[in-house]
């Protein structure tokens, strides 16, 4: 048995039709489907909703929940608010400078370009305070890949010890981390 891909990463919105105009004007994803019901499938119980997808493309599909009759939503106040994101590709670095250009002429607040050698990424909030992330390979990417592919268990084995950061990749965030010293 092997899983085949993700069939669609749900999470919970604040309002359905200014998340998906949301979606589509800033990252240009179409809204394909909705689904409403009075009771959960699931669990049958009763609880009306709102369930919307988003083409993320290449088959990716992003879908949010609108829960009109539960408590206003919040996060998880021992979780540091940059942990939990979803990271979506692009092209370029050409294509992640025009996106990071077309948020900010559309008032959002973008943090970057993080340089995380074998990527490059910007970061910023979606209207429900979900935290995203445009990431565009690096032109050695490949090469990159390759290096932290080698020495992937032997970083982990050591955490699982120490807890503590191992330094078999920290050049990774090197030139990143060196713009604060």
């Amino acid at each position: 048995m092997k899983i085949e891909q993700i069939h669609h990463v749900a999470y919970r919105c604040k309002d359905a039709k200014e998340t998906v105009e949301w979606y589509g004007k800033m990252l240009n994803m179409d809204f394909i489907l909705a689904i409403a019901e009075d009771h959960v499938p699931s669990t049958h119980e009763p609880d009306p909703y709102m369930h919307l997808f988003l083409d993320a493309g290449n088959g990716n599909v992003l879908a949010f929940f609108e829960l009109p009759t539960k408590p206003e939503m919040g996060r998880d106040p021992n979780t540091p608010i940059w942990v939990q994101h979803i990271a979506f590709k692009v092209k370029d670095r050409e294509q992640l400078i025009a996106f990071k250009e077309h948020l900010e002429t559309n008032g959002v607040e973008v943090l970057g370009v993080t340089d995380h050698s074998i990527f490059h990424s910007i970061y910023f909030f979606d209207p429900n305070g979900h935290r995203i992330e445009l990431a565009c390979p690096d032109p050695k990417e490949e090469a990159l890949l390759k290096r932290m592919d080698a020495v992937k268990w032997d970083m982990l084995n050591e955490w699982s010890v120490t807890k503590k950061a191992p330094q078999h990749a920290a050049w990774l965030h090197a030139k990143e981390l060196q713009k604060d010293a």
